[in-house]
């Protein structure tokens, strides 16, 4: 089982720590295309509309500047750089030592700065989404589209396909339908079915941590993946169609 997530947008930089050794990343095949857009990254973060090509606010400037700095900057594991929502609730920390080597080996982070990343590689504290459009390589989704897709389709092989990725990331790769699950999320209101941005990325973060902690066997089909969401939450399942892979819907009350 693969469970592919987003970063987040908010980080913890690492205080002490060795800086990033671009070579210790998982997914090799990625290093140029790395190399490609942290260049483009470092220039476009020293122009004087760095906040605006980057689409922050100039509350978030102290964050655009560690840009500037990326190969000086100590590094830290994946897990404790990204803080956000989703990884609050999939809780790396308070798992036991067989989780954590669970979630390092299962878990990769699709990423607009570095492609994609093992669970564990260590990365410093940065700011950039895949939806910028960076002078330099483009629209990152685009950009990373043309790189992601024999790299990941090697790591997965053929076993089942988790994807918690929010729609812009999941822009950057496609995995092959007949073996991914998309996890969507969604509240009941007045009887209807909506979509909470907040309540999504923590149900996900929620749910890839049961996937990480259950005893058994690890799902290995979309139905076995909603008896395992039906452990705990509300869902149902569609089919993957032939472009369109499976849509496992946990839906909260």
């Amino acid at each position: 089982m693969l469970i592919l997530l987003p970063p987040s947008e908010g980080k913890s930089a690492a205080r002490t720590g060795a800086p990033l050794h671009l070579d210790d990343l998982h997914f090799p095949q990625l290093d140029d295309a790395r190399r490609a857009v942290l260049g483009a990254l470092r220039a476009a973060s020293a122009a004087e509309d760095a906040h605006a090509v980057l689409g922050v606010g100039a509350s978030l400037m102290e964050d655009v500047q560690r840009n500037l700095v990326l190969d000086v900057a100590p590094a830290a594991p994946a897990h404790d750089v990204y803080s956000g929502v989703l990884y609050d609730a999939l809780g790396y920390a308070r798992m036991t030592p067989v989780q954590k080597r669970r979630a390092r080996e299962q878990c990769v982070v699709v990423s607009a700065l570095w492609g994609a990343l093992g669970f564990g590689d260590r990365i410093p504290a940065y700011r950039l989404s895949m939806a910028v459009d960076l002078p330099g390589t483009g629209r990152l989704a685009s950009f990373w589209k043309k790189h992601l897709a024999v790299p990941l389709a090697d790591h997965a092989g053929t076993g089942l396909i988790v994807d918690c990725r929010s729609s812009t990331y999941a822009a950057a790769w496609s995995p092959p339908p007949s073996q991914t699950a998309a996890v969507n999320v969604f509240q009941l209101r007045d009887g209807r079915r909506t979509v909470v941005s907040h309540f999504a990325k923590h149900t996900r973060g929620e749910f890839a941590r049961h996937l990480l902690t259950r005893r058994g066997a690890a799902p290995t089909t979309p139905s076995a993946l909603l008896a395992a969401a039906r452990e705990k939450w509300t869902a149902d399942l569609e089919p993957a169609t032939g472009r369109k892979p499976a849509q496992l819907n946990i839906v909260l009350d």
